[in-house]
């Protein structure tokens, strides 16, 4: 598990060879300002959720350089001894602003500014993208797979699937912020108080010389919560009937059964039927196998009988779209304590960065309390609420848009003040729940699969017009 040793090093090499170099020029304590955003909602979705916020702020919050880093860094036989010792005594001193976790979130967007330092600020890149990017996708995907699911139960069951301790782990907190109601991942409850769920796999079946054997036995453990796994051999002709006899013989205070196998919506039908011919209704039906959002949506419609879903592989990797996105870059110097706004100029429109220190407003309407836009301002900027407000399309320089009769939210708040951590991270619950409220905002068109109503994200007048200059004197 990374998250057990120091992670100083968990870092692209080019962090080091840079922060090196301005070590070397003379520009370590040049004061600049980075911004953390995405270019690409995934699988073409409304919207995204940021997470892995928590993990961001661990990692700046236990950031050094221990023996065996000024080791390895000295082997390597290109840095400078003074740069070694400098290492030795690196303390984060940075400011930080980010949009806090559960928050849908759409490109463009600076979700972490960073300002402090270079050789710090620059150093900090990698495992920033990587908890943001890692975390805002899983998220995202098990949002949609919720969402599909329709009000039913979705379990988190990809540990086994997962790239990685890690991945197991903190994919299985980010899918609990996207709305999954527990995990199979045991240490993901120990250390993040995610509920742990699970009962039997077919080998447990397999060990006893009948289902009807092996179910009694696991219900005389856990009469409390008994779900029985039906498809080791035949649904309907064995499994459900031996299911049925030992819920009616030991009368578990809670029963279901799980279907891993098969055609979903037949056999959750059949089951249905049998189960309530019996007289039990309460039973619960459990399916699982290679599920994602489409799948859930295509059998709900089928009138399949589901109670939960157990997600894995497809939720855990993120299959359809396994790369979040998020980049890290550079919107502005300090030089005499004024700010210079940088950015980066592309022919791809897209990639044209926004300069300067930035924050984002969301604007509500009063009267139904939806989101209807995102303003990206520079920081100074104060959105005046419930007059009329004129914002830029980023890519379309005529294109304009006034809005009326509406209240502002800044979505970033402080999380590092001089490197000091001045961010208290909510419980678990508070984020799931804050996440489920924050969807709640959004218009029903923008929570669709396929063609999502674009959300407007667009620029603040004065800082349309200080992109639109620099682009203009890069030109000359």
């Amino acid at each position: 598990m990374i998250d057990k040793i120091n992670t100083t090093l968990l870092t692209d090499f080019y962090e080091l060879t840079m922060a090196n170099g301005y070590f070397e020029t003379g520009m370590a304590d040049d004061i600049a300002y980075f911004d953390l955003f995405f270019r690409k909602i995934p699988d073409e979705g409304g919207f995204a959720i940021m997470a892995g916020l928590e993990q961001m702020i661990g990692y700046l919050d236990n950031l050094e350089f221990d023996e065996r880093d000024i080791d390895y860094l000295r082997g390597k036989g290109i840095f400078s001894e003074s740069f070694l010792e400098y290492l030795i005594s690196f303390k984060f001193e940075c400011d930080v602003w980010a949009v806090p976790e559960g928050t849908p979130v759409f490109p463009g967007e600076p979700l972490v500014t960073v300002r402090g330092p270079v050789i710090q600020a620059q150093f900090v890149e990698t495992i920033m993208l990587l908890a943001i990017n890692h975390q805002s996708l899983i998220a995202t995907k098990a949002n949609r797979i919720v969402r599909a699911a329709q009000g039913r139960g979705v379990m988190e069951f990809g540990t086994r699937r997962a790239h990685g301790g890690s991945g197991a782990v903190h994919g299985a907190r980010a899918a609990y912020i996207g709305g999954c109601i527990g995990t199979a991942c045991a240490l993901a409850e120990r250390d993040f108080k995610i509920p742990a769920l699970g009962t039997m796999a077919h080998s447990w079946v397999q060990m006893f010389p009948s289902e009807y054997e092996a179910f009694k036995a696991y219900a005389k453990i856990y009469p409390e919560n008994c779900v029985l796994l039906v498809d080791t051999y035949n649904v309907i002709n064995s499994g459900i009937p031996a299911a049925i006899k030992v819920f009616q013989e030991l009368k578990p205070k809670k029963m279901g059964i799980r279907i891993d196998s098969g055609d979903v919506t037949y056999l959750t039908k059949r089951a249905r039927a049998m189960l309530n011919k019996a007289g039990l209704q309460e039973c619960t039906i459990v399916v699982s196998n290679s599920l994602d959002e489409y799948i859930i949506r295509d059998v709900i419609g089928q009138g399949a009988c589901v109670d939960t879903f157990g997600v894995g592989e497809r939720l855990i990797t993120s299959k359809s779209e396994p790369v979040f996105g998020g980049v890290y870059k550079l919107a502005g110097l300090e030089k005499d304590g004024v700010l210079i706004p940088k950015m980066k100029i592309s022919e791809n429109v897209e990639k044209i960065t926004n300069p300067g220190f930035k924050t984002v407003y969301r604007l509500f309407d009063k009267d139904t309390n939806k989101a209807v836009a995102d303003v990206i301002t520079l920081d100074h900027e104060k959105i005046p609420e419930g007059s009329e407000y004129e914002i830029f399309d980023p890519q379309i320089t005529w294109k304009r848009k006034k809005i009326s009769n509406f209240y502002a939210k800044n979505l970033r708040v402080p999380i590092f003040d001089k490197g000091k951590c001045v961010y208290q991270s909510p419980g678990i619950d508070e984020i799931r729940d804050y996440c489920k409220a924050q969807i709640e905002t959004l218009w029903e068109e923008i929570l669709r699969f396929e063609n999502p109503h674009e959300y407007y994200v667009d620029l603040s007048k004065e800082l349309w017009e200080l992109k639109q200059k620099l682009i203009e004197e890069y030109q000359e």
